[in-house]
């Protein structure tokens, strides 16, 4: 297809694209003449995938093109490609030092870790669940966690072994809806497109089943 189909197939404009293959966000057609190229589903795919990780995810253009690199590194495997994209796991690269190595060489691996960090991987052993060492989500449960203690609040991991459960349910529903493609640069679009934009209507429900909850309780 030539560069006027791309755009109409994956809803991003001509110049944008053009922008993406000047930046190396998209590698670059088969060249059919000395200015025109052809393209194929592989770029439709591709260009959707950077469509959401600008305009979703909110990456740079320089950040993308990281998050980019790593995922044709680990394309053979779904679940690194979803933890790239979603930020999970960081998009070290082939032959790059991870910071937990690069710590090592400098003595940051012996540093204090944040208040909260205990809790948060008691909750998750509690759950079984393995994750990242570099995943953000456990930083803000582990934060959380400590201001709640600051502020003279009780409430520890064990107060959220039962969220932690719905949120695993939640995890499978949304897994589930990846089934029906292989291809994990689709998968990977889907699936943030779905955590991304479902996040703030997850937290809306949560908020009218409260209210729906109280006056049940308490109305009249």
């Amino acid at each position: 297809m030539r560069i006027s189909e791309l755009s109409r197939r994956s809803g991003v404009p001509i110049t944008t694209i053009k922008h993406y293959l000047r930046e190396g966000l998209l590698p670059p057609g088969r060249p059919t003449s000395a200015t025109q190229a052809e393209y194929g589903e592989p770029h439709v795919r591709r260009l959707r995938l950077i469509r959401a990780l600008i305009g979703v995810r909110g990456l740079s253009i320089d950040e993308t093109r990281e998050v980019l690199k790593a995922v044709s590194e680990n394309e053979a495997d779904p679940h690194q490609v979803l933890g790239l994209v979603l930020g999970a796991r960081p998009p070290v690269l082939a032959g790059e030092d991870t910071g937990e190595n690069a710590a090592e060489g400098t003595g940051e691996s012996s540093r204090e870790r944040p208040p909260g960090t205990a809790d948060t991987d008691a909750l998750l052993a509690e759950m079984g669940w393995e994750v990242s060492e570099h995943a953000p989500a456990k930083s803000v449960v582990a934060e959380t966690l400590a201001t709640l203690r600051s502020l003279g609040v009780d409430y520890d991991w064990r107060s959220l072994v039962p969220y932690a459960a719905l949120a695993e349910r939640t995890a499978t529903l949304d897994l589930d809806q990846l089934a029906d493609t292989a291809d994990p640069l689709e998968q990977a679009e889907r699936a943030l497109l779905l955590t991304v934009l479902l996040e703030p209507a997850l937290l809306a429900l949560r908020r009218l089943a409260q209210e729906a909850e109280s006056a049940r309780r308490y109305g009249d």
